[in-house]
């Protein structure tokens, strides 16, 4: 049967939902592995006798490798077909996953932690570029509703997975679990996607893939040392941000003189996908990068298993859960700059209590916090996501799902950066312990760092006074944090202010008549 989009039902048929089932799959895979490693970094610190900075690289590769073949998905999409693609991401996934479970160094975990950043850094852009052309521009913001479930619910249901794999098992199953999922996703994929034609004929930018995906690694590899070193003056961070940002600024100007660029930023002339485009930027900076340091301070201030940690953080997740369908409804009939300015405002509120938190804030007041940001979240993401991919053609989805997801990368990574380096210059500021000294460094220990050990188990000879003015200043210090989070996420509104506020006309042909010479092609169909 041939079904057009511009004809496509209101409702989500049954095959549009076997379609979004494969890519929520493959996005559970890729987000969830995210957070459940982050999780394991102490025992990867024990089991391989390697420092927090070594370990940390199993973060850090996995996100290198995403941000370099995230660029190339467009591409890859156009000239081999989505659903080609989409089963080898998840195979390269799956086998990185199982790879890891078997690595016996930190040198040979970090190296299937990239293969398997290889895998899934293609599954989300995939995956968005999959559900826009299967429901067509009219329900795509009911499709972004569903893939937005594993994206918000990864940082809640990680932790709590990883905490419960590593206490019931080992850690090798935070990574074989993956391996019967993968398998499932991939049959499932084979059978539920529909057939796709490639276009061959677009030639590949090797050129541009020489300055943007070194110059995306780079700049991001420059971001992601700014914690450890503490300081952007140090040459590993500094550096390596310039020559990554020359290599992006050089292949920004260089980006618009070949007919098929690598990354099209000529699709950044369409307002609606631009406004959104940066809405969604500065918002993924304010909420990711404070959002990560909500479980931290259950671990480190309040000394709550990283199971419990997981748990308390649960409410977002329901919230969001509640929320999002809604959203993703009024996304096709309401114009997104009417409904986000309302949910946004939800998250102010939410976040506000975080920047008043001390060593014995209220759980019901926490809870109810993440609750209500939960609520905001489901009605923010999906919506601006929508209003970037909504109006362009079939034939520009892969490649403004592509750009969409570089700006999320980017962005995350400098928002978990900008909150990781305030938090630790603050904790650097608490006084040293008189005669106790760290036994791997042999510097002196801090009353905030003895606090920090004190409270995951660490047996230190600390007298109780001592560590009541750590923890207090502990807890001072993410409070100071979460108020620099709290401004960014204010400043989220400005962009937010430019949404479209009238209702739009999707595109329901493959036009490329501003890019390509005013030559028009037949509208996109699905062929199931």
């Amino acid at each position: 049967m041939t079904t057009q989009a511009a004809a496509a039902p209101d409702k989500l048929d049954g095959t549009v939902l076997k379609i979004a089932g494969v890519v929520v799959l493959g996005a559970i895979m890729s987000i969830l592995d995210i957070t459940v490693v982050s999780v394991a970094l102490p025992t990867f610190q024990r089991e391989f006798d390697a420092t927090y900075a070594e370990v940390a690289w199993t973060m850090t590769g996995y996100t290198l490798a995403l941000a370099t073949v995230i660029p190339l998905s467009g591409w890859a999409a156009d000239r081999f077909g989505t659903k080609r693609l989409y089963m080898l991401a998840v195979l390269l996934f799956t086998l990185g996953s199982a790879l890891c479970a078997t690595a016996d160094s930190i040198t040979q975990l970090i190296g299937y932690r990239v293969l398997q950043g290889l895998g899934g850094g293609m599954l989300m852009p995939l995956g968005m570029t999959i559900m826009t052309r299967a429901a067509g521009p009219a329900r795509i913001g009911r499709l972004m509703a569903v893939l937005g479930i594993p994206m918000l619910l990864g940082p809640i249901g990680g932790p709590i997975l990883g905490g419960w794999l590593i206490d019931a098992a080992s850690w090798h199953w935070i990574f074989l679990i993956n391996v019967p999922i993968g398998a499932i996703a991939v049959v499932y994929a084979y059978f539920a996607l529909p057939k796709d034609a490639a276009e061959p004929s677009e030639s590949f930018d090797f050129l541009g893939m020489l300055m943007l995906s070194p110059g995306l690694a780079l700049f991001l590899y420059g971001l992601s040392s700014l914690p450890e070193t503490g300081t952007i003056t140090a040459t590993k961070v500094w550096a390596t941000m310039l020559v990554g940002a020359v290599l992006v600024v050089v292949f920004v100007l260089y980006s618009f003189r070949p007919r098929h660029p690598l990354l099209d930023l000529r699709l950044f002339r369409n307002r609606s996908l631009t406004v959104a485009s940066v809405s969604l930027f500065v918002f993924i900076i304010a909420f990711m990068g404070a959002g990560l340091l909500f479980p931290s301070y259950f671990l480190q201030v309040r000394g709550e298993s990283t199971l419990h940690a997981g748990l308390l953080m649960a409410p977002q997740g329901i919230g969001a859960m509640l929320t999002m369908p809604i959203a993703g409804t009024l996304a096709d009939k309401i114009p997104v700059g009417r409904t986000v300015p309302f949910a946004m405002a939800l998250i102010a509120v939410g976040f506000f209590a975080f920047t008043q938190v001390g060593t014995d804030t209220s759980y019901l007041l926490l809870c109810g916090s993440l609750f209500v940001m939960g609520l905001g979240m489901g009605g923010t993401m999906m919506p601006i996501m929508t209003s970037a991919l909504r109006t362009l053609s079939a034939h520009d989805t892969a490649r403004g799902s592509t750009l969409v997801n570089i700006l999320q990368q980017i962005g995350s990574s400098a928002g978990a950066a900008i909150m990781s380096v305030i938090l630790t210059s603050r904790l650097n500021g608490s006084p040293e312990i008189p005669g106790l000294t760290d036994p791997n460094s042999g510097k002196p220990v801090t009353e905030a760092g003895a606090a920090i050990a004190i409270q995951q188990g660490a047996p230190l000879p600390v007298e109780p006074s001592i560590f009541d003015r750590g923890i207090a200043f502990v807890a001072d210090s993410f409070a100071t944090t979460f108020w620099v989070g709290f401004a960014l996420v204010l400043c989220t509104f400005i962009p937010i202010a430019f949404l479209p506020r009238k209702r739009e006309a999707a595109r329901v042909t493959d036009t490329v008549s501003d890019l390509d010479g005013g030559k028009a092609a037949p509208a996109p169909t699905l062929i199931h």
